[in-house]
């Protein structure tokens, strides 16, 4: 790995790891896909590399288990809350205790892999990183979906969506179908009250759109200015106790 990848990663996991000890918002893209796809992108690379052998393949499975058990323990430290109608994240410091030594454990197990003879190329950062996210997902993403409260709204598709949600009042993006599918309001839509996604426009009456939003949106638009309650952070107990009603549910 070159030091200016190896420097940007570091300053990027700073800058995560202070925004979220302030709160961010949970994005359910962020939670569910991106993990795959980082993933994805690092099998691909381990594919790809010149005489992978059997040493390579135990010590990405080592590497593996440990790094999905990390990240479940990562998630099951985040705080979660309600704010602005979405679902947010808050890190506790039981989160940067799980992140050192997850990253210590880490290259301590990278260190010894090389040792017994392991394939620079075969433990590509993307592959560290997803699986570690991917840990995070199975915990912090269950207890996300236990909540009840829908997830942020997603900025990038946001602007090329606004005709749409305007027209339909509602997300159809496969991912809130998935979620809705497991009894999940979904993602949050826009604040409809911002039509460009930047500032309000102080000379509009926004109670009487309001009013008209609420008597013309569809039955299925999930508008609401009301604030989700959420009573305490939902632990793993609570997501495993949502999860066995919503199989009892099922037909």
């Amino acid at each position: 790995m070159s030091v200016g990848l190896m420097f940007a990663i570091i300053v990027g996991a700073i800058v995560l790891i202070v925004k979220r000890f302030m709160g961010e918002p949970v994005d359910a893209r962020d939670t569910f896909v991106t993990p795959l796809i980082l993933v994805g992108i690092g099998v691909y690379s381990v594919t790809k590399v010149e005489n992978l052998s059997g040493i390579d393949i135990v010590w990405l499975v080592i590497g593996g288990v440990v790094g999905i058990a990390f990240g479940a323990v990562r998630g099951t430290t985040t705080v979660l809350f309600a704010r602005d109608g979405h679902l947010w994240q808050r890190y506790t410091v039981k989160t940067l205790v799980v992140w050192g030594t997850s990253v210590a454990v880490g290259f301590g197990i990278s260190l010894l892999g090389s040792t017994m003879g392991m394939h620079h190329d075969a433990k590509p950062i993307t592959l560290s990183i997803g699986i570690s996210m991917l840990g995070e997902m199975l915990t912090l993403g269950l207890r996300a979906l236990s909540s009840g409260i829908p997830f942020a709204p997603d900025k990038k598709a946001a602007a090329a969506r606004s005709n749409a949600y305007d027209q339909r009042g509602a997300d159809n993006s496969y991912l809130d179908r998935f979620l809705n599918n497991l009894g999940h309001p979904g993602t949050a839509p826009p604040d409809r009250r911002d039509r460009d996604f930047g500032r309000p426009d102080p000379a509009r009456d926004w109670s009487d759109q309001d009013q008209y939003l609420r008597k013309s949106a569809p039955p299925d638009a999930r508008y609401d200015r009301e604030q989700p309650r959420i009573d305490r952070s939902p632990t793993l107990r609570d997501s495993l106790d949502w999860l066995n009603q919503y199989r009892d549910r099922r037909p």
